[in-house]
C-alpha cells in the first residue's frame, strides 16, 4: 500500500471514530437497543457478502464439459461467457479449444503447440490469417494422436498463430469433419 492509501485509511478510520463516538454518546440512554441494531446490520452485511461469494454457486452448476450421446452426437454446454469449449487431448496432453465458426482453421496458442510437442522456436511462420486483431503470421503443423471426448481423430493439421492469444481456437477445418452442427438452447450439438 502507498503513502497515499494509508493517508486515506486513517481518515476513514477517524471520520469512523469521530461518527460513530458521535452516535454512542447521544444514544447512551439506550446501549442495549444499539447493540441490537448494530448486531443486526452485522448480520445483514455479512449475509451479502456472503451471497456475493457464493454466487457462481448460488446461480446453478458449471456446465459440464462436452459428452457423446447414446446417439453418437457430441453435445457441448454453453458457458457462462456465451461461447462453446472443447478440450481435445493432443500427444496425451489437454488442450482447450472454443469453437469458433468464424476461423477457417484449427489455430494454436504457441503455449499449447510447445505444451503438445511442436518445436515452436524451429516454425517458419510463413502463414498469414486475418484476425479481429488484424494480420499475423502463422506456421502450418501436423499434430498426430488427437482425439475428443471418445473421437480418435487419428492426425490432422493446424496452424500456429505467431502472435498472442488467449486460447487456442477450433475452427471450420475441423468443425466440418461432422455432418452436422447445430444449435439446441444452451447446446452446441455435432453429429459425425
Amino acid at each position: 500500500m502507498g503513502s497515499e492509501n494509508y493517508g486515506r485509511v486513517i481518515y476513514l478510520v477517524l471520520l469512523l471514530a469521530v461518527v460513530g463516538g458521535s452516535f454512542l454518546i447521544s444514544n447512551r440512554q439506550s446501549m442495549g437497543k444499539v447493540a441490537q441494531q448494530a448486531s443486526i446490520w452485522g448480520l445483514i452485511f455479512a449475509g451479502m457478502a456472503a451471497a456475493y461469494g457464493l454466487w457462481s454457486d448460488i446461480r446453478g452448476p458449471v456446465p459440464r464439459q462436452a459428452v457423446v450421446t447414446e446417439a453418437g452426437q457430441l453435445e457441448v454446454p454453453m458457458a457462462a461467457d456465451g461461447h462453446f469449449y472443447l478440450t481435445m487431448e493432443i500427444n496425451g496432453k489437454p488442450v482447450e479449444f472454443m469453437v469458433d465458426t468464424g476461423a477457417s482453421e484449427v489455430v494454436l496458442t504457441q503455449q499449447d503447440a510447445a505444451r503438445v510437442g511442436v518445436e515452436t522456436g524451429a516454425l517458419a511462420y510463413v502463414g498469414q490469417a486475418n484476425t479481429a486483431n488484424g494480420v499475423v503470421r502463422t506456421a502450418r503443423v501436423r499434430l498426430e494422436d488427437v482425439r475428443l471426448a471418445g473421437f480418435d481423430e487419428g492426425g490432422m493439421v493446424a496452424w500456429v498463430n505467431e502472435g498472442a492469444m488467449d486460447i487456442s481456437l477450433l475452427g471450420m477445418a475441423y468443425l466440418r469433419e461432422f455432418s452436422r452442427m447445430e444449435f439446441v438452447g444452451n447446446r452446441l450439438i455435432l453429429t459425425r
